[in-house]
């Protein structure tokens, strides 16, 4: 079965913009974009991630945003030439919808993908105003609300307390909790100094650059022998959430319907 998909002479290819790629790379984007336009009826399409930025990891992929005309969304996985790309189609609401919920939420995929990808093809001035929007949202602090970032403290509280529990009778799934409790204490960190959340291979280089001292301490954590983590984890609840397990705070009060 022939899954190659080539812009010909006749096609769109005089439209499209293209960056400055290794061989590998180049060729496969140019078989992901003729692949979308053989699929979709296109807006603009954006490329993104660290194979444009050009500091591609072994297991890196094309990261490929599609602004679609038609009122549906999609998302594709797929390789090219051997490269793995991910393709994200969506409509311009959906867009919109999207850079305010991942704002909200401190990951603001969207927004980064539009506003510091290059733009393959534009067939339509929305493009840029997303793009300029995109930018605009990264550029807004984003706090959450006090009743969000008291959960997360919680969730971490809760985990770390949860580890010290049973690491007496069950030494494996206790470090496995911790594991997860140090994260949690480490997004909270970000959260509540306005922080947005980093992806995951970035999070302790996020970290050690916003605060140096923190984000060694993390690096000692997960590099360390068992029984030397949690003395680590201690210290860092104190410098994150400030308390090691159960706490008291309150929800606000909630309206709900058909409670009488």
């Amino acid at each position: 079965m022939n899954t190659a998909f080539h812009l010909g002479e006749s096609s769109v290819d005089g439209e499209c913009r293209w960056p400055d790629l290794p061989r590998r790379y180049a060729a496969a984007l140019r078989e992901a974009v003729a692949y979308i336009l053989e699929r979709f009826d296109v807006a603009g399409i954006v490329a993104a991630g660290t194979i444009l930025r050009g500091s591609p990891d072994h297991t890196s992929d094309l990261d490929i945003y599609v602004i679609n005309r038609q009122s549906f969304r999609q998302r594709i996985q797929k390789f090219f030439l051997g490269v793995p790309a991910e393709i994200f189609v969506n409509p311009v609401a959906v867009v919109r919808e999207y850079f305010r919920r991942e704002h909200d939420d401190g990951l603001p995929v969207t927004a980064h993908m539009l506003a510091t990808g290059f733009v393959i093809l534009s067939r339509d001035q929305v493009v840029a105003e997303l793009r300029a929007e995109a930018a605009e949202w990264l550029a807004k602090p984003s706090q959450p609300a006090p009743a969000r970032l008291i959960m997360q403290r919680y969730l971490a509280a809760t985990l770390y307390e949860d580890a010290c529990d049973i690491a007496g009778k069950d030494q494996e799934t206790a470090l496995l909790i911790l594991n997860q409790a140090v994260v949690a204490m480490l997004h909270y960190w970000f959260r509540n100094n306005g922080h947005f959340l980093p992806r995951s291979k970035e999070l302790l280089s996020r970290l050690e650059a916003l605060d140096g001292e923190l984000g060694l301490e993390a690096r000692q954590f997960f590099l360390a022998p068992p029984a030397e983590r949690w003395p680590l984890a201690r210290k860092m609840a104190e410098r994150t959430i400030g308390v090691y397990g159960f706490f008291e705070w309150e929800s606000g009060r909630e309206t709900v319907q058909g409670g009488n």
